[in-house]
């Protein structure tokens, strides 16, 4: 092997120095790049071959177990790899997770308006005509399921909310399976009024989603948990979804609650169309008559041996706030005015002495309903369809009482039936205020009802007389009124 020696003149009058670059043509790290190189070559024109279709049994080579020794190591690393980035990412996921109260002070003063004060953070799904509803997970929570810590019951604030990946579930969350009703209710569970605009929603949506039925329910007022409800409301929620009602207290659950799938509603009835609080209503009149053993035919077709069609009047009375001052002398009233007219029947009964079912059974054979503004005028819906209300108020409600004196004239045009006007008792407890002030009303709301006996009787003959002829013409085409309720029976979809 030969060098070229290169020599650099540094000073023409010193004496020369001579330094010489050696470039050597043999290289110790270019023969390994080349036996590197090759080698991977080799490798690689192997695991072409090897892949390739072939039909020989001979035993593999030993290139071949090379080979698979070699993927195996590099699999195994980067599997190693991607699982430690997966688990860190989770456990990131997991620690962002955060919770937001479920009730929100910043919406205090509009806590029934846009969001309402209930998980604020988040939008309804509303479609025309339907109910608003928030389902999880779906494609607008991103495909997340909905997260609890609300055990509270004093402190709606202190109750909050979170939404989770089903694989990135808080820490020590505890998963609760099936489907979950979660309820908003600004008001309460036990006046059967307010509870049953709180569940109305959710029967919308089970009618519509195949017949969906809960595994629990979680009821909330303001943002507090409630365990209890109204019995009337329990049976006929129970009634509809055809068992027990399990209400979930949270009992011995610290931890975040997480819910496979759960649907919140906290904008009651709110959304829905006639056509379909009519559908739900049916639906509710029909699963409480089967659950109570009543007929489903209806009263179009009842008459007597004449052809005279049976009217059921019944007077559902109060006791104690807006309760008639005289019950006998109103009773007395409506009493001689049926009796004029062939087939008709008076009924006197109190709410607060009958079970649910019995309610069912009393509104199932009732034509005309008579009462107070209260509560117990929710069991209209339990008639048929097209029967008849009559209202009666304490003094002071028309001007002072607001929009919510109204709420039965609503249920009645909701559930089919004929509100057939108020009467409202101009005489009463006197206030120390001018008439038009808030003040009164706290004097006003619980009076008691007087009675005007030339009103009500000409009231009471008039509707009496319009009934008669609405079911004489029900009667004449019963067969198709019997043919519709058999066909249709309880379906919920």
């Amino acid at each position: 092997m030969t060098n070229a020696v290169l020599e650099v003149e540094r000073n023409p009058n010193k004496q020369f120095k001579h330094r010489s670059f050696s470039i050597s043509y043999y290289s110790p790290k270019l023969s390994i790049y080349i036996l590197v190189t090759c080698v991977l070559v080799f490798i690689l024109f192997q695991i072409h071959a090897l892949r390739t279709p072939f039909y020989s049994l001979s035993p593999p080579s030993p290139s071949w177990v090379f080979v698979q020794q070699w993927e195996k190591v590099v699999n195994t690393n980067l599997n190693f790899t991607s699982s430690l980035e997966l688990k860190s990412m989770a456990a990131k996921l997991r620690q962002a997770v955060t919770f937001l109260p479920l009730k929100d002070l910043r919406y205090t003063e509009t806590a029934l308006q846009g969001h309402t004060w209930f998980m604020s953070s988040m939008y309804d799904t509303h479609e025309e005509g339907e109910v608003q509803y928030q389902h999880f997970p779906s494609n607008a929570s991103k495909g997340r399921l909905l997260c609890i810590m609300g055990r509270d019951t004093h402190d709606g604030a202190r109750n909050s909310y979170a939404l989770a990946w089903p694989e990135t579930l808080p820490d020590n969350a505890t998963l609760l399976k099936g489907l979950t009703f979660v309820s908003y209710n600004h008001y309460n569970y036990d006046n059967i009024w307010h509870g049953l605009s709180a569940m109305m929603p959710f029967v919308g949506w089970h009618r519509r989603m195949g017949c969906a039925v809960p595994t629990r329910w979680i009821l909330y007022h303001w943002g507090e948990l409630r365990t209890k409800i109204g019995s009337w409301l329990r049976n006929l929620m129970e009634a509809t979804f055809g068992g027990a009602l399990k209400i979930e207290g949270f009992d011995g659950v610290d931890v975040p609650a997480c819910f496979e799938e759960a649907v919140v509603m906290r904008h009651n009835e709110g959304g829905m169309s006639r056509e379909r609080r009519l559908e739900v209503y049916d639906l509710l009149r029909c699963k409480a008559r089967v659950f109570c053993n009543v007929s489903l035919e209806g009263r179009g077709a009842d008459v007597n041996e004449r052809g005279e069609p049976f009217i059921g009047l019944t007077m559902f009375m109060r006791t104690g706030a807006r309760s008639f001052m005289n019950d006998s002398v109103v009773v007395g009233i409506f009493e001689r005015e049926c009796m004029k007219v062939e087939g008709c029947r008076l009924t006197v009964a109190y709410s607060n002495n009958l079970s649910f079912c019995d309610q069912v059974r009393l509104m199932s054979g009732t034509d005309i309903l008579v009462s107070p503004h209260g509560a117990q005028l929710t069991n209209m819906f339990l008639m048929d369809r097209n029967s008849s209300v009559m209202e009666f108020f304490p003094k002071g409600w028309l001007k002072l009482a607001g929009v919510g004196q109204y709420v039965y004239h609503w249920i009645a045009s909701w559930s089919g039936m004929r509100h057939q006007g108020a009467w409202r008792d101009p005489n009463g407890d006197q206030c120390p205020y001018p008439d038009d002030d808030r003040r009164c009303f706290s004097i006003y709301k619980s009076g008691k009802i007087g009675y005007d006996e030339t009103v009500f009787t000409e009231w009471a003959r008039n509707v009496i007389s319009k009934v008669k002829i609405n079911k004489m013409e029900e009667a004449s085409k019963s067969p198709a009124i019997k043919e519709r309720l058999y066909s249709s029976g309880c379906a919920c979809s």
